[in-house]
């Protein structure tokens, strides 16, 4: 009952989060304009009109990318924590991150438009994983130590070869563009984009919350979720497919965010206790209110806007060093 009142509560703060980033900006929207805007759609005066583009045209997507990628990047984190039974496993654990700079880069270096950049990024991603995975399979043993080693490679193959193109990237035009999108932006996602990528996220979000009983078994231990009558392989492998797939849209949509996966999960355990049937839904709810809190920094805290990245970042440290007690408890083999 307390996981669901949390969840109630979740829920509540995000609508007011989200609410006040509508009317939060450099062009202040009051809040009466805002829920005018959102209940009837309708404008009557030059600045209703001028309201109404900026809340359609610019905030709205910004919303929207926001709240999707924080969730996304927070259940797909609590996914992988689940299957790999370490408290330190983040949505890059895979390579999908590196694997994504790594094909984004290399869109810009050839010139593609951005929307080609977004969808190479999406395919490094998912190249970057199957290859993780595939150095694993080649060893012949299929625990979860040796796809964490088939990661690890992934990782350090294409962080590599991302080095590489920054060599080669121009200077002056490629190379900027490069690292303004490896620290992750807001600034780019347009209304097509968002609409072309939100149903695959929330498809992703929901059957990985849906999957949440499955990965408590799996928490336990291989022999005795077997013994429970849990398929481990296939579970595992869909928990991995949605939660790759998840990170690489997210990353395609908005460049490399760090550290959301990793720290947000840790916060839902703290509310709600070690059940990935609520875990999972409230890592949706806090990863989607904490990206939107710190899109409102990022684009109020300098004359230009801060990649949301350098923001994540530096909170998801601080954030980590006040929960470092309960994840060395985790470390231990407890998730109380």
């Amino acid at each position: 009952m307390k996981a669901v009142l949390c969840l109630a509560g979740a829920s509540v703060v995000l609508l007011g989060a989200a609410l006040m980033s509508l009317c939060f900006g450099r062009y202040p929207v009051s809040l009466h304009d805002c829920l005018r805007f959102l209940l009837s759609f309708s404008a009557s005066s030059s600045s209703d009109d001028m309201a109404r583009t900026v809340l359609l045209q610019l905030r709205l997507p910004r919303l929207g990318a926001a709240m999707l990628a924080g969730a996304a990047l927070s259940v797909s984190g609590s996914a992988y924590q689940a299957v790999f039974r370490n408290p330190l496993v983040a949505p890059d654990i895979l390579g999908a991150l590196s694997g994504a700079g790594f094909g984004a880069s290399l869109a810009i270096v050839i010139q593609f438009s951005e929307w080609g950049t977004g969808v190479c990024a999406f395919v490094g991603a998912i190249v970057a994983v199957v290859t993780g995975v595939s150095v694993a399979r080649i060893s012949g043993d299929r625990s979860v130590l040796m796809l964490i080693f088939g990661g690890l490679v992934s990782n350090a193959l294409f962080t590599s070869l991302l080095s590489i193109l920054k060599f080669l990237a121009d200077p002056d035009s490629q190379l900027p563009d490069i690292v303004f999108w490896l620290l992750g932006t807001l600034s780019r996602v347009t209304p097509d984009t968002l609409s072309f990528v939100s149903p695959p996220i929330l498809l992703g979000i929901v059957l990985l919350c849906l999957l949440g009983r499955l990965l408590d078994a799996l928490t336990m231990g291989d022999d005795e979720a077997s013994s429970l009558g849990v398929p481990v392989l296939l579970v595992r492998t869909v928990v991995v497919i949605l939660a790759t797939m998840l990170s690489a849209l997210t990353v395609a949509m908005t460049g490399i965010i760090g550290w959301v996966g990793l720290v947000v999960p840790h916060i839902a355990r703290l509310i709600v206790g070690p059940s990935n049937r609520f875990v999972l839904p409230m890592s949706a709810l806090i990863g989607a209110i904490f990206l939107l809190v710190s899109d409102d920094l990022a684009r109020s805290l300098s004359a230009s806007e801060i990649p949301i990245g350098i923001l994540t970042e530096l909170t998801g440290v601080v954030l980590f060093l006040l929960l470092l007690p309960r994840v060395r408890a985790s470390l231990r083999g407890s998730w109380r």
